[in-house]
């Protein structure tokens, strides 16, 4: 049994140091923060969203970026292993709406608490405020690290699970794309996603913490949808956010002309337009002598009525009975399609993971490791995988870096 070095404390370096020292190895754990798991902190709110208890289809179907590559690594450690493994460790999970899961006390520390107990029961030397400024590797085979202040640290393996460059505050600063692309590797463009939009329109930052629930939203690019999804989002003073909006982000990046991407949202997404429109009908026959804005003020949430009177451009103080069949078909329209159009992404400070990152075409796929350098492997946000929201980009965290500490020989 060898030494191994794994480069990062969060979830895929913590999980990948526990199955190497499964394995037998002898382990080190090296994390330039004061405690491990910071980014694992303040995911899901700081509730943490672990995983989704998802059939493993439903698992790939949800995958942005390369979904063919994690056939592998979900085979040999997927979401409920993962599940039953933090509740041996004495943290007990319940499933929420979405199938998405989470500790039942709503602490992500408890989490972080069950992995460092895993590690301690299998001996990893846990090494904190300890900077990686390197790789270093010999005739295409991974020799160790270089520690900050030039010291060498041999290792028969090491694994690379650095993160991206999200939440740069919690130490993602994209350091292991430069060591990787040291050795050989190259690194796919990388962008913020699951990150909020910025809006065009005006009219959206005054609708700032306004929260809806239960719409749908559509996104396009030109003529062409990218994606749909049902759900909730919030307005913000740049723009929209929310899971819904979130998740419609990590489709942003393969956008080929962001200059016309339009956001589309369905309020009243369980009407048609026909049944919508025999209730706005039903509204306007009961009130024909009220103003047009109390008419309607039923139909939306408080703070978004006076938005919605003037985009459909009727006047407010006009009586019911005066409106036209044109003005009512205009209200329609914008209810079941209200536009916005996305000038961008907030940047990776406010993105809850990167897009892009080390090519997976030179990671084998069925054991994480380096096709460039033997003995060096690769997990979680440092390579060029991403999903939506719902706790799947922490089960590729869970799943690759299982798969890269069980496979050191």
């Amino acid at each position: 049994m060898g030494n191994v070095i794994v480069v990062g404390g969060g979830a895929a370096g913590m999980i990948a140091a526990y199955a190497a020292a499964g394995h037998g190895h002898s382990v080190v754990l090296f994390e330039k923060n004061e405690k491990l798991g910071k980014k694992l902190f303040i995911t899901g709110k700081g509730r943490c969203n672990v995983t989704n208890v998802c059939e493993k289809d439903k698992l790939f179907e949800n995958i942005v970026s390369n979904p063919k590559f994690l056939y592998s690594a979900f085979g040999c450690f997927d979401n409920r292993q993962m599940m039953d493994l933090l509740e041996e460790a004495g943290c007990p999970l319940k499933v929420e709406r979405g199938e998405r899961v989470f500790p039942v006390s709503d602490h992500s520390s408890n989490v972080i608490a069950a992995l460092e107990r895993l590690l301690r029961r299998r001996k990893v030397d846990i090494r904190l405020r300890t900077t990686v400024d390197g790789l270093y590797a010999e005739n295409g085979e991974i020799g160790g690290v270089l520690l900050s202040g030039g010291k060498r640290q041999a290792a028969d393996a090491v694994v690379l699970a650095t993160g991206g460059l999200s939440y740069p505050s919690t130490g993602s600063t994209g350091d292991g794309y430069r060591m990787a692309q040291e050795l050989g590797h190259t690194v796919k463009e990388c962008a913020p996603a699951l990150a909020p939009m910025e809006i065009t329109e005006s009219w959206c930052a005054s609708l700032q913490g306004l929260s809806l629930k239960n719409i749908a939203l559509t996104m396009s690019c030109g003529k062409k949808k990218i994606w749909d999804g049902f759900g909730e989002m919030l307005f913000t003073h740049f723009g929209i956010s929310g899971p819904l909006v979130l998740s419609a982000s990590s489709f942003y990046g393969k956008c080929k002309d962001k200059d016309n991407v339009v956001v589309t949202l369905d309020l009243k997404p369980a009407l048609s337009a026909e049944q919508l429109d025999r209730r706005i009908l039903r509204d306007f026959e009961g009130n024909p002598n009220k103003q047009f804005k109390n008419v309607i003020s039923g139909l939306y949430p408080s703070k978004l009525t006076p938005v919605m009177v003037s985009l459909s451009g009727i006047d407010g103080e006009k009586k019911i009975h005066e409106i036209t069949k044109q003005e009512r078909t205009r209200l329609l329209e914008i209810t079941k399609g209200l536009q916005m159009h996305v000038s961008g992404l907030r940047d990776y400070a406010e993105a809850i993971i990167t897009q892009g990152g080390i090519r997976v075409k030179e990671v084998n796929p069925s054991t994480m490791e380096s096709k460039c350098a033997k003995g060096l492997y690769f997990a979680g946000e440092v390579l060029d995988l991403d999903a939506v929201t719902g706790g799947f980009n922490l089960q590729i965290a869970w799943s690759t870096g299982y798969l890269a500490g069980s496979s050191i020989v």
